[in-house]
């Protein structure tokens, strides 16, 4: 199944996944739908990471959190947290345990989910604004890299903030930051502009996630606050379980991107 054969409502999509039959990134799926990143916390930690996402809004922009043990979000009727996602990653003392296709095995009664806005949500909008996005037209995933920039500490959670890069051509990166500020709860607009080495990127080439993006001569490379963050602040504070999404495989909701703009 491609790209272009896979339904396009976030129900059918759900389902699809839930049954195994995809198991890629989630880009490009269900235009117009927001997409969310996961964590799930065993609710012993939960308060400490949800003060976290109020002090660090940028990488953490909070869509919903569901009561312990709950698993059906109201941002998506029907679905079901633990299976509907394309690939799960399993931490454990701050440590990958495993990558996983559900998270039924590992349930419990104390699990929150927190469900946190996505940039594909502003993607959607740069690329109809008419600025192209490499990783999209290859059919690779964002790449992703860990900053010196470090989080705002809340309890036990604290670590460095992971950032997307995109390449944006030199005339276009004012438009790509007026259009991006639109939607603080998938991330807004860039946290740095140029210079990866100023935040403590050496290296584009060598992403820490997702996969290396060429920056042509006449593009900046520019960067936004990412939703992969809570999982190097697991490596760093190390809670005994953390469940998130496999980076580039979020879970589809049903809101609409423009739920998600401001004026």
């Amino acid at each position: 199944m491609t790209l272009e054969t896979v339904p396009t409502t976030p129900r059918e999509l759900r389902s699809l996944i839930r049954q195994g039959e995809w198991r890629g990134t989630t880009a490009g799926l269900a235009p117009n739908h927001v997409q969310a990143n996961l964590v799930v916390l065993p609710r012993a930690q939960a308060f400490d990471f949800l003060l976290f996402c109020q002090r660090n809004p940028r990488p953490c922009p909070l869509l919903e959190v569901l009561e312990p043990g709950m698993a059906e979000p109201s941002i998506a009727p029907g679905a079901d947290i633990r299976t509907d996602i394309p690939r799960y990653r399993i931490y454990r003392d701050g440590v990958l345990d495993r990558e996983a296709e559900e998270i039924t095995d590992v349930w419990q009664d104390d699990l929150v989910t927190f469900l946190l806005g996505c940039s594909f949500t502003f993607e959607t909008a740069l690329m109809a604004a008419g600025i192209r996005l490499r990783h999209v037209d290859e059919g690779s995933n964002v790449s992703m890299y860990v900053t010196n920039i470090a989080t705002v500490r809340a309890g036990m959670f604290s670590g460095p903030l992971v950032v997307s890069m995109r390449p944006i051509p030199q005339t276009r990166v004012v438009k790509a930051v007026q259009v991006t500020s639109r939607f603080p709860n998938a991330h807004g607009a860039p946290v740095h502009i140029g210079k990866p080495e100023a935040i403590g990127v050496e290296d584009l080439g060598k992403t820490d996630y997702g996969d290396a993006t060429a920056v042509l001569e006449d593009e900046v490379p520019v960067f936004w606050a990412c939703g992969v963050t809570p999982q190097a602040v697991a490596a760093a504070s190390k809670p005994p379980l953390m469940i998130t999404h496999a980076p580039g495989h979020m879970f589809i909701t049903d809101l609409r991107d423009e739920d998600l703009a401001v004026v």
